[in-house]
């Protein structure tokens, strides 16, 4: 027998032996120093990135510059499964008065982050329009999948914090409303600036037409997957027997289902969350629905966090002190301001507006947009966005990630 070929080494086997590590690890160490949750999303890119670095016979995931499509489709179901989660969390959506900051922080804190960040695209990067105002959409919105930690807890736990609930909402239907500027972006590079031309039919088909097909989606795709858990059959509900995955494909349906008639799907599915939540309220099941899709959605991200740690470094390649600059000015001066602004005259607090302000991390919903944008269009600054938004999911990972248990403590303490 050839011992070299019965103990050959097939670089797959590496890779998943080298990702079940970094998980691990990253999941155990910050336990070794807080009895805190895990800041481990920042570890795993760093840890990614060692690994890609230190074994050179470890495959990786492919060059989202060159095939974005693995990365989008990875990125598309891990988004689905954290906004509906997300949907499911909120326990009480009245009064109506505490979507107030929700409002501010959608209507006036994300446009003026996305006007900015262009702004800075063009000014400090030499972008084109249509790049600047991808680069804005694709950073602007707060990550459903990475911002749990700020997140109200899981159904029937209650108290649901000011703060919490303003940031849990904000993330639910943020990466919904920031699609229109994607579609913005692309518009722009298809046929320049003559606003004149398809202004109207922008707003039109991808303002309104897709975010209210999309909301009316989610309701009624709540409504009816509820039917079908609570209602029919009454004696034996489809709910006792406590399955998920039904509840997982109602999820799948109402999603496919919504892009197929042009609507915003990701509205839709935190929509179908929220709705399918003031169903049977206190039944059982939607405690065990929550937790079964923060397991999905917790082992789709660990795989994407990995994945892209371990390409950073050809992202990286083309990373500019300009594009440091404009990271920085985003995650400490941007987001924070914008979100201070739109929440004047609420009554909130200081502290409050300062953590709601503060704590927007970005992060897979990043990674999303941005193959999307490049599977459908080919733009002139694509490398420069690539490292970008690598460089502000990293910088907002380590940021957040290592802050955000004390500051929700200090805030629910007060």
């Amino acid at each position: 027998m050839d011992l070299n070929a019965f103990f050959a080494i097939n670089p797959y086997h590496i890779a998943l032996a080298a990702i079940g590590t970094i998980v691990i690890l990253a999941r155990w160490i910050p336990r070794l120093v807080s009895r805190s949750e895990p800041a481990s999303a920042p570890l795993m890119i760093i840890l990614g990135s060692a690994g890609a670095l230190l074994i050179p016979a470890i495959p990786t995931m492919p060059d989202p510059r060159e095939a974005p499509m693995p990365w989008e489709l990875l990125s598309e179901l891990a988004v689905i499964v954290a906004l509906f989660g997300t949907g499911m969390r909120i326990d009480s959506v009245l009064p109506w008065r505490k979507w107030a900051p929700t409002a501010r922080m959608l209507a006036i804190a994300m446009p003026l982050t996305i006007a900015s960040i262009a702004l800075l695209g063009v000014g400090l990067e030499s972008l084109t329009v249509a790049g600047a105002i991808l680069l804005g959409a694709v950073l602007a919105p707060t990550d459903p999948v990475l911002a749990a930690d700020v997140q109200v807890g899981p159904p029937h736990e209650g108290g649901e914090h000011p703060v919490r609930f303003t940031l849990t909402t904000e993330a639910g239907l943020n990466d919904g409303l920031a699609f229109p500027f994607v579609y913005l972006g692309l518009i722009v590079a298809a046929e320049g600036l003559n606003v004149g031309a398809w202004a109207l039919e922008w707003f039109a088909l991808d303002v309104v037409y897709r975010i209210v097909v999309g909301a009316i989606a989610g309701w009624a795709g709540g409504r009816a997957l509820a039917f079908v858990l609570f209602a029919v059959p009454k004696s034996a509900p489809l709910a006792n027997t406590g399955s998920g995955v039904v509840a997982l494909a109602g999820v799948l349906l109402c999603y496919g289902s919504t892009e197929l008639v042009e609507g915003y799907g990701f509205i839709a599915v935190a929509v179908m969350g929220m709705t399918l939540r003031r169903m049977e309220e206190d039944h059982h099941f939607h405690r065990r629905l929550h937790d079964f899709t923060e397991s999905i959605e917790h082992a789709l991200t660990a795989v994407l966090l990995v994945a892209l740690g371990s390409i950073l470094p050809l992202v990286f390649a083309d990373l500019t002190w300009n594009q440091v600059l404009i990271a920085l000015i985003l995650i400490l001066v941007i987001r924070p301001l914008a979100g201070w602004i739109s929440l004047i005259g609420t009554g909130m607090s200081r502290r409050d507006r300062a953590a709601i302000s503060v704590f927007g991390v970005r992060g897979i919903g990043s990674i999303y947009y941005l193959c999307y944008a490049m599977s459908h269009m080919e733009f002139v600054n694509e490398s420069q966005l690539w490292s970008l938004v690598g460089l502000v999911i990293l910088l907002s990972t380590v940021l957040h990630g290592f802050s955000v248990s004390w500051a929700m403590r200090k805030i629910e303490d007060f």
